[in-house]
């Protein structure tokens, strides 16, 4: 979906829609939408400046880095974007400009559109962990047996020390 910036009205324009994308659109590769993504966003224009802000809601299915077991991943994030034609920032007369912090903050759009389906995208992604968890207090997988240490206890002997120590415990018997 795109929206043409000479065609937003005076007063504003507000979408509420449902949105569907496939799951290989995400950072995290085994991610997977287990709802439509819910979004409400409200676009105003000054000038040439648009100002976007807005909600997306949706469910992702992620799998835990130290467990491996899938888990829903609830997201309600909140945005307030400003928006820029990017033909003026690309006309400065100086050859060379020194980018300020604003610079770096700034969103630009291109031949007055700015394409909604990329802003709701790189909003869910953003609020996608790094390394996601099923919860913080996650014991993850046996290292012997792989067994997941949530379900309980496997019995296995682990031993928690590091064999570049070994040396130096030769040296103090």
């Amino acid at each position: 979906m795109f929206i043409n910036v000479l065609e937003i009205p005076i007063e504003g324009l507000e979408i509420d829609e449902n949105f569907s994308f496939d799951s290989f659109s995400l950072v995290e590769e085994d991610a997977i939408f287990l709802e439509p993504v819910k979004v409400h966003i409200e676009i105003h224009k000054e000038d040439e400046k648009v100002f976007v802000n807005g909600r997306v809601v949706t469910t992702l299915s992620l799998t835990c880095s130290r467990c491996l077991s899938s888990y829903p991943f609830k997201i309600d994030s909140y945005f307030d974007l400003v928006y820029y034609p990017i033909e003026d920032f690309l006309r400065e007369e100086e050859p060379e400009k020194e980018l300020t912090e604003a610079d770096f903050e700034s969103l630009f759009y291109r031949e007055n559109r700015i394409d909604i389906d990329s802003l709701v995208l790189e909003q869910i992604n953003l609020t996608i962990p790094m390394k996601p968890l099923c919860s913080e207090s996650c014991k993850g997988l046996c290292p012997v047996c792989g067994t997941n240490l949530n379900e309980g206890e496997c019995g296995c002997k682990v031993k928690n020390e590091d064999p570049r120590w070994n040396k130096l415990k030769l040296t103090n018997n």
